[in-house]
């Protein structure tokens, strides 16, 4: 992916700093347009304004630097790549959401997935941010191969058909009545969660490539691998309890809940805070035999490889505790 193939809205950053008087900025972006954030940090400070970007990885509009701004002492967060998620009222801090629109056209890649759509007919659409501009005409095309097309309107996201990596509610409301999924956009991270969230046949348009391809292998080899790690958590009798630090993550509710079913089977439990979840720092506690991630659950289902032991989201958890039933958890949706 190109990074000029984005949108950054240049004048609108602009004109935001100087509408708000700000004094202070705080930049932030994602992995794919952190290259330009030294380009962006002139057009802040041209406007009169210190320009600060933040080089911490950023997975979305849950994982904003709140307490970082207020350590920083920003009157102002830029934030690139994502709509809002969270309540304004949560930050003491104004943020500007920039969405980055992608450029990119859409159709050849659209008009490719209608030859890995041959078996279905009933057809749900679903994109990113970057791509929801281009979703009609995506839908168009389907429509003009004979496809029936549905977008669904539903959850957090800010659009109809608009999808995150954590919440595929747009997608979900339309599994009873779809054969299969197209997803427009690029990676295989969000097409992946569409269809795990739905357990539909998925393929990807990605405009970027120019290109479409089914995900369907990719999503039966994952399954696998959670189903391993359920039957190995099983048999753990020491488990930590991640509660993730990270303002739209953290759900200390749901973890002591874990942990109070968890102890209540036999099993000891550690709560455990951490802002990065990462095989590094799990490993400081070799006691702790698996774990239970009430943070982002795609932590547990994408990364899952990279830990030493089991990482379990709550779902899953709840299937090794016999509580609930793996075939139940797959006809609903594992994210």
């Amino acid at each position: 992916m190109q990074i000029d193939s984005f949108e950054l809205e240049e004048e609108r950053l602009k004109k935001e700093i100087i509408d708000r008087r700000a004094k202070k900025v705080l930049a932030q972006l994602p992995e794919g347009l952190k290259p330009e954030g030294p380009r962006l940090a002139a057009i802040v400070e041209d406007c009169g304004a210190v320009a600060i970007v933040s080089a911490d990885p950023c997975y979305g509009a849950c994982d904003l630097p709140l307490l970082e701004a207020e350590t920083l002492g920003v009157d102002l967060i830029i934030h690139y790549g994502h709509t809002e998620m969270m309540e304004p009222e949560r930050s003491s801090v104004p943020i500007v959401y920039m969405e980055a629109k992608a450029s990119a056209d859409v159709g050849e890649a659209v008009m490719g997935a209608i030859g890995c759509l041959k078996p279905w007919r009933e057809i749900g659409l679903a994109t990113t941010i970057q791509h929801i501009h281009k979703i009609s005409e995506a839908k168009e095309i389907l429509e003009n191969a004979g496809k029936t097309v549905y977008i669904g309107d539903a959850g957090r996201a800010a659009n109809p058909g608009q999808v995150l990596g954590c919440d595929y509610s747009n997608a979900k409301v339309l599994s009873g009545k779809v054969e299969a999924f197209v997803f427009v956009g690029g990676g295989r991270f969000h097409a992946l969660g569409l269809s795990l969230a739905t357990m539909k046949p998925t393929v990807v348009a990605d405009p970027f490539e120019k290109r479409a391809y089914s995900i369907e292998a990719d999503a039966q080899k994952l399954i696998r691998k959670r189903w391993a790690s359920i039957s190995e958590a099983n048999e753990a009798e020491n488990f930590g309890v991640i509660i993730g630090l990270k303002p739209g993550q953290k759900d200390i509710g749901v973890a002591l809940r874990v942990k109070r079913d968890l102890e209540k089977s036999g099993r000891r439990a550690v709560l455990l805070a951490v802002r990065e979840i990462t095989s590094s720092a799990l490993s400081q506690f070799p006691t702790v035999d698996a774990y239970v991630n009430t943070a982002c659950p795609r932590i547990a289902l994408d990364d899952s490889s990279l830990f030493a032991k089991p990482v379990l989201t709550v779902k899953e958890a709840y299937v090794a505790l016999g509580k609930a039933r793996w075939e139940d958890i797959l006809k609903e949706g594992i994210v």
